[in-house]
């Protein structure tokens, strides 16, 4: 199964994965990573592009064909790229759940980024306010972390995840 998180820098996105990459022993892949990746070894132009998400779908894609579980961290920001993760999981025979973080109280929010290391990815409220983000409509599920512990937000999501494999397996 793919689980293929969306949603803007600061919502608990990356806190969320991680939990459930752990609680479910899977593989677990993170863009930011990946691009990070790249631009320490001078790769910029491949972090500006679509490099870290083709990279980051043929590794999901060869975990996913050997029966793993894999996370998949990302803004996910385009209904390309989220398509991009649905024909990922089509091509190994596998299901996804999409998976949006958000955190709808806007204080709590801009907190969270302003509070990030100076200079860090997504560490400006106003670039992460002015990013371009479809509207991710049709996710499966929706986890709002605002007023949140990071504990009961993975166990919201834990439920959730239960229930639609439920319905994936009937």
């Amino acid at each position: 199964m793919l689980i293929a998180f969306s949603g803007l820098p600061g919502t608990g996105k990356t806190t969320l994965a991680r939990a459930l990459a752990a609680e479910l022993k899977a593989c677990y892949i993170r863009i930011d990573t990946i691009e990070e990746a790249l631009l320490g070894d001078g790769g910029q132009s491949l972090a500006r592009g679509d490099a870290g998400y083709c990279v980051a779908y043929a590794i999901a894609e060869d975990n996913l064909k050997l029966g793993r579980t894999v996370i998949a961290d990302s803004v996910n920001p385009l209904r390309l790229t989220r398509q991009a993760w649905k024909d990922t999981a089509k091509r190994a025979g596998a299901a996804i759940v999409e998976v949006l973080v958000v955190c709808s109280d806007k204080a709590e929010h801009r907190r969270r980024i302003e509070t990030r290391p100076s200079g860090a990815r997504a560490s400006n409220w106003l670039e992460v306010l002015s990013r371009e983000f479809d509207t991710a409509e049709g996710m499966a599920i929706s986890i709002d972390t605002a007023g949140r512990t990071a504990g009961q937000s993975l166990a919201g999501l834990l439920a959730a995840l239960q229930s639609k494999q439920g319905e994936l397996e009937t």
